[in-house]
């Protein structure tokens, strides 16, 4: 059902690198990320963390984790598939950083956070096809979310 897992993390100057490494491995416990060394805008220097994932038991462990989430907080992520979904078939959530620091998954809207692609296999790759099989993984019974 998902090809696979991508995620991004901007760590600014002003961060703790290690703290920020804690809240990733939050979300992905076995991350090893790319590192790439940046500038920002001002040209204060950021540091990007990312990796793809395609281990069929790092995303099943991921997608439980996931599920583990407060009903709350999988009914409000249902609310937004439209909008979460492109039309290409990838699924984004972001995710809080302080509160993975904390042990917590905690979706977010804001920028300062865990960026997470996820690849659903759709064939065709459409996203209403992407939605259906979204619903499925959330285990959500009311298509109409």
């Amino acid at each position: 059902m998902i090809h696979n897992i991508s995620y991004r993390v901007f760590i600014q100057a002003t961060e703790n690198k290690k703290k920020v490494e804690e809240a990733l491995n939050t979300i992905f416990s076995l991350a090893s990320p790319e590192i790439e060394e940046t500038e920002g805008y001002y040209n204060n220097p950021v540091t990007i963390l990312s990796q793809k994932i395609t281990k069929k038991r790092e995303i099943k462990e991921f997608i439980k984790k996931l599920l583990e989430m407060d009903k709350e907080d999988i009914i409000e992520i249902s609310h937004d598939f439209q909008r979460k979904i492109d039309d290409n078939g990838n699924f984004f959530l972001r995710f809080d950083k302080q509160e993975a620091f904390l042990g917590n998954w905690k979706v977010v809207e804001h920028g300062d956070a865990i960026h997470v692609k996820i690849k659903i296999a759709a064939y065709p790759a459409k996203k209403e096809v992407a939605l259906k099989i979204v619903h499925e993984i959330m285990e959500i019974k009311d298509k109409t979310i």
